[in-house]
């Protein structure tokens, strides 16, 4: 294993994180409907080495529906990267004004 390898493994360790299924839980504190969804990517390498969690993040979504912005709120750096890509290519139903939500995405290797 090269020594980025090791440090890598050592801070995803030392992060910690449940292993759960790829997947995002919604806070109820908006209405809108999601209608298009896009799975992050899992790097490869950390599912390999079966290192997973959940990642928090936090979604400006705009009247028309599209993300404007997804900031990392917590979880994992380096699967808050693909989670933050793969929401912003996110769709919700057109509202009234733009709004915020709180999600949770969750990266499982066993699956």
């Amino acid at each position: 294993m090269t020594i980025f390898c090791r440090i890598v493994v050592c801070c995803l360790l030392s992060l910690g994180g449940a292993l759960a299924a790829a997947q995002a839980d919604h806070d109820t504190s908006t209405d809108r409907k999601l209608i298009t969804r896009v799975e992050p990517e899992y790097p490869e390498t950390l599912r390999r080495l079966y290192i997973g969690g959940i990642v928090r993040l936090q979604v400006a979504i705009s009247a028309k529906g599209n993300v404007e912005n997804a900031t990392l709120l917590g979880g994992n750096p380096i699967l808050g990267q693909p989670a933050m890509a793969a929401v912003k290519k996110w769709k919700y139903a057109p509202g009234p004004s733009g709004t915020v939500n709180q999600i949770k995405i969750t990266f499982d290797p066993h699956r």
